[in-house]
């Protein structure tokens, strides 16, 4: 028990300096003004967790990892309501069931904070501002059905500390199959959805595979968390009178994992920043034949009228159909107007184009327009 109680509040402890990085590295990028909810409800997130590692200490310490669940109908009968073993498991399946609601919350806390981090990332897409409203949708309602399980899934709701009779195993919170299998499907089903809205820019991306695998480790953490939760219920299932001391020790475990996963895209820009000052960090130079550089801006011109030429600031380089909105290192996509006619500069030898039609390859097509004054006709 002893190694669980290190192991948990180590483990709080990273989490809650990651959480600081992320909110430091908020703090660089657009200051405390611009904050977005996603960076108040990680603060948020982070009390939800602590809240839960405090939960499974109490079941392991206090009430020794003991519960309504596995015992024999005699030995329910047997156990006299004043007895210590009896208040152990009353008092152990009442932390269970503030421990998965806590653990639900939290896990669903961070997925809202990924769907509002895709928000931004792909804020000026208009086909993914449908699957972005889809996320908020799936994500409150698989929240309310996950709760529902929990909450009501055993009733009425004092049977989940119940010891004689036998309330069954719906009403036995440690290892209950109806909030084990309700939890790790709705779970998984959100988790996979988020991770599908990146997933087309990034396949898209013109990048080395250097900065791809990067992005796509980055974006695809969500997978570790699946494996985390579907290990986890697993565990509880087959730990038998352990049922409830493993619900609590995974549901850390778990946590932490989905907690450093929902922060890395944050904490990303900072350090592969401090990485390139450092000469650590090969970026891609703009300009170059495989990676061409757009304008950051309808106003970003130099003295003669012409798009200034940026160094490439983010990982994602994304087709001629779209451009940076470069004003914090936040990745922000923006689609370049359909109206805007091709424009052209001329610099270090190379073309550089915000037009549509051109995909590659050598040849740049310009259009030019040629103004007669009405004086010059008359001439």
């Amino acid at each position: 028990m002893g190694d669980f109680v290190t192991e948990a509040f180590t483990l709080l402890a990273v989490a809650i300096v990651i959480i600081g990085l992320r909110t430091t590295a908020r703090w660089i990028m657009v200051g405390p003004k611009n904050f977005q909810p996603d960076d108040f409800l990680m603060l948020l997130a982070c009390v939800v967790y602590g809240l839960e590692t405090g939960a499974a200490y109490m079941v392991g310490t206090w009430f020794k990892g003991l519960a309504n669940n596995s015992m024999t109908d005699e030995q329910r009968l047997m156990l006299s309501p004043s007895s210590g073993e009896y208040h152990l498991r009353v008092g152990g399946s009442k932390v269970q069931v503030t421990g998965w609601s806590l653990y639900t919350l939290l896990l669903w806390l961070l997925k809202t904070c990924m769907a509002i981090f895709y928000s931004r990332l792909t804020a000026g897409l208009a086909n993914m501002r449908v699957r972005i409203h889809i996320a908020y949708g799936l994500i409150a309602t698989t929240y309310i059905a996950t709760v529902c399980s929990i909450l009501f899934g055993c009733h009425p709701m004092h049977k989940n500390w119940q010891i004689y009779p036998d309330p069954g195993n719906y009403c036995q919170p440690a290892v209950s199959k109806i909030d084990i299998y309700v939890t790790v499907v709705l779970n998984v089903a959100t988790d996979l959805y988020l991770i599908s809205i990146p997933a087309p820019m990034l396949f898209k991306a013109r990048l080395r595979w250097r900065e791809k695998l990067e992005l796509l480790i980055l974006f695809s953490g969500g997978l570790f968390v699946m494996m985390a939760g579907v290990l986890r219920c697993v565990l509880i299932l087959t730990a038998g009178a352990n049922g409830a001391q493993q619900a609590g020790s995974w549901a850390c475990r778990e946590t932490f994992v989905a907690v450093v996963i929902g922060n890395a895209p944050m904490i990303y820009p900072l350090f592969r920043r401090a990485a390139r000052r450092a000469g650590l960090y090969l970026t891609t130079k703009a300009g170059s034949q495989s990676y061409p550089a757009y304008p950051l801006s309808d106003n970003d011109t130099s003295n003669h009228g012409y798009p200034k030429r940026k160094k490439f600031r983010h990982p994602l380089s994304i087709p001629a159909d779209t451009q940076w909105n470069t004003t914090s290192d936040e990745q922000m996509i923006l689609p370049t107007s359909r109206q805007q006619p091709p424009t052209c500069t001329a610099g270090d030898g190379d073309w550089e184009t915000t037009s549509h039609g051109s995909h590659g390859g050598g040849i740049k097509v310009v259009h030019e327009t040629i103004v007669h004054s009405a004086e010059k006709e008359a001439r």
